[in-house]
């Protein structure tokens, strides 16, 4: 999985390594989200040439670019040809995180990232229109859109988006800088969205416990 960004390679170094800068793109708030990012980035991680990192699997991730334009990379083992299209967690979860991290160099949003995570079943299209905008396809199930209060909104199935069956669904909504009023206010809306939709839905923000 891949994506270029148009901030310089050091920036972006920094946004993978440093655990304050982590949490501002990384998953989604809920109460094990610091140890996680310590887990995944400081106490696994190693450091396998300059701006690369890697883990005992055989994964890494790495950045490449100038002062400029940057690009990050995370590479896992292949799949067997004939296990191509199955849903895999670990890679469609690359996919997710690295467009909350784009967003965050190119955007610049100011102020601390507060989440929403939806989880439930309903088609991708279900969903999709739910999210409203024109969302931007990353790969078969992932697709995302800035909606109109300029929120970032990552929708991610465990089937492809275009399937007409009912399948798991999550979309994370990314807020930054907002009061706890204001966040309210935003929660309270795509709640009401998703609940109708969605068969055993679920809203989690960092208050809540993860699902």
């Amino acid at each position: 999985m891949e994506i270029s960004v148009k901030v310089g390679r050091d920036r972006v170094w920094e946004a993978v390594t440093q655990p304050s800068v982590l949490r501002r793109w990384f998953g989604w708030d809920y109460d094990g989200l610091d140890a996680e990012i310590k887990h995944i980035f400081v106490d696994e991680a190693a450091f396998r040439a300059p701006e690369r990192m890697g883990w005992a699997d055989g994964s890494y991730l790495e950045v490449t670019g100038d002062d400029d334009n940057a690009a990050i990379r995370a590479v896992r083992e292949g799949k067997p040809a004939a296990a191509s299209d199955r849903y895999c967690a670990i890679e469609e979860g690359w996919r997710s995180f690295l467009i909350q991290l784009r967003y965050l160099l190119e955007e610049q949003p100011q102020g601390a990232r507060r989440t929403i995570y939806l989880t439930g079943t309903a088609t991708g299209r279900q969903t999709l229109k739910m999210a409203g905008g024109t969302p931007t396809r990353v790969g078969r199930r992932v697709a995302w859109l800035v909606d109109s209060d300029g929120h970032l909104v990552v929708v991610a199935g465990r089937q492809e988006l275009d399937c007409a069956a009912t399948g798991y669904q999550e979309v994370v909504i990314s807020t930054y800088g907002l009061d706890d009023s204001a966040f309210e206010v935003v929660r309270k809306r795509w709640t009401e969205r998703w609940k109708p939709l969605a068969g055993e839905a679920r809203v989690t923000t960092a208050t809540d416990p993860a699902p």
